[in-house]
Parts: C-alpha cells; sequence; structure tokens
C-alpha cells in the first residue's frame, strides 16, 4: 500500500523528454476554417486547419487536419506536416542556392536567392514556410492563386526541388572544384 501511485512519477519523466525532443520544432497556424458537411440529419460542422511545421536548420512540411474541434484539428495538421517533411540546402547566407519555381494547383510561386541582410521578402503563406525552413535570405512571389494551402505547397515544391552545387558534381561526375572553374 506504500506504493499506491504505481511509478506515476517515471511517466511524467518521460513525457518531459519527448516534449524537449519535439521544442526544436516550430509550428504555424495559416489558416483555421469553419468547413460543413451535409449528411441525411442535416450539417456536420468542423474544423479545418493548414499547419506549417519547421525546426529552422533547413526542414519544413505543410499539413492538414479536420476535426471537430479547432485544438483537435491544429494537432492533426501538425502530425500530417511532420510526416511530409522536407529538406532544404541553405547557402552560407542562409539563402537558397538558385533561383525555383513551384507549383501546386492554380498557385505558382517564383523564389530568388537575396544578398545577405536583404531578409524575407515575401507574403502570406509563403513568408511563413521560407521563415520555418530557416530561409533568411530570399525574395519570393506569389502568381496565380492566392489560396493559402496550395502557395504553402507550391513552395514547399520549390525548396524539395532545390540542389546544392555538391548534388550538381555528382550527377555530371566531375569534381566540384571543375564546376566552380
Amino acid at each position: 500500500m506504500t506504493n499506491a501511485g504505481g511509478g506515476g512519477g517515471n511517466r511524467r519523466k518521460n513525457r518531459d523528454r519527448n516534449r524537449e525532443k519535439d521544442s526544436e520544432w516550430q509550428e504555424r497556424v495559416i489558416q483555421i476554417r469553419r468547413v460543413t458537411k451535409v449528411v441525411k440529419g442535416g450539417k456536420k460542422l468542423s474544423f479545418r486547419a493548414i499547419v506549417v511545421v519547421g525546426n529552422e536548420k533547413g526542414q519544413v512540411g505543410v499539413g492538414v487536419g479536420k476535426a471537430a474541434d479547432v485544438v483537435g484539428a491544429v494537432r492533426k495538421g501538425v502530425a500530417d506536416g511532420k510526416k511530409q517533411l522536407v529538406t532544404v540546402p541553405l547557402t552560407r547566407s542562409n539563402s537558397i542556392p538558385q533561383p525555383i519555381h513551384g507549383i501546386s494547383g492554380a498557385a505558382k510561386v517564383m523564389t530568388r536567392p537575396a544578398a545577405p541582410g536583404t531578409g524575407v521578402i515575401a507574403g502570406g503563406a509563403v513568408r511563413t514556410v521560407l521563415e520555418l525552413a530557416g530561409v533568411k535570405n530570399v525574395l519570393a512571389k506569389q502568381l496565380g492563386s492566392s489560396n493559402p494551402l496550395n502557395n504553402a505547397r507550391a513552395t514547399v515544391d520549390a525548396l524539395s526541388n532545390l540542389r546544392t552545387l555538391g548534388d550538381v558534381a555528382s550527377e555530371r561526375g566531375v569534381p566540384l572544384e571543375q564546376l566552380y572553374g
């Protein structure tokens, strides 16, 4: 009868340890929408949350979650975003290696590297994705649709297609020093 707690303190330590692992990940909600589904008995309300997850060290993902309450939708969005992470190659000046375009639906995103000290020149969902990816100096423009989900996915598409000089050299089968010359 002395140990009625059943070792609950150990569980608390494990939970705190898991929270420390996840603390490097940041999440930002881009949009929360109340959506309805028409069913036999009437309309069923739920919430859709678009969430961007990133560690500001070159990894970022966009997730969508739907649930009956906002907190559940955001939690599902974070889990979905972590499943769809992409790795972004960053330069020494925390920019991207080359100009690139991304497409998702009718949304097109154009991104270009920028000089150190420029900052993130982008708007809406594109800015959020680039900041959570760890890009500090970049110019970006949304073209076409203004839908936040498609713009975020177009940005992730662009970032996933980036290549470093090392990748290009290995594809061509030449040493890295020969690319500079």
